[in-house]
């Protein structure tokens, strides 16, 4: 069975940071890209951050480019969102998801349209002063 535990949420001063994790266990983490995702109440679920199976190719939402920090570490099973400069705009649930269904044709950019088959339950984060 498949678990995926969301950890480090919580509530942050507007320029501050917070570095979510996700713990795995119940299939072989190393072998399977990640992602983490974001929905804020009343607003749609949005991709946040991706990341492949070797940590070698991370992808980023506009919104958070250059804020956020996607990475991996296989010798524990866990993926990380480092999280900088948070703005209220960054409050949502915040779930990582992983094995995504990559369509033929598909490209890199695609990677916030694609079906994940495992869902953690999601940490809060809020962003207010």
């Amino acid at each position: 069975q498949v678990q995926m535990v969301e950890s480090g949420g919580g509530l942050v001063q507007p320029g501050g940071s917070l570095t979510l994790s996700c713990t795995v266990s119940g299939l072989t983490f190393d072998r399977y890209p990640m992602g983490w995702f974001r929905q804020a109440p009343g607003k749609e679920r949005e991709g946040v951050s991706y990341i492949n199976w070797r940590g070698t190719v991370p992808l980023y939402a506009e919104s958070v480019k250059d804020r956020f920090t996607i990475s991996r570490d296989n010798a524990e099973d866990t993926l990380f969102l480092q999280m900088n400069s948070l703005k209220p705009e960054d409050t949502a649930m915040y779930y990582c998801a992983a094995d995504p269904v990559v369509g033929a044709g598909d490209s890199w950019s695609d990677w916030p349209r694609w079906k994940y088959n495992y869902w953690g339950q999601g940490t809060p984060v809020t962003v207010s002063s």
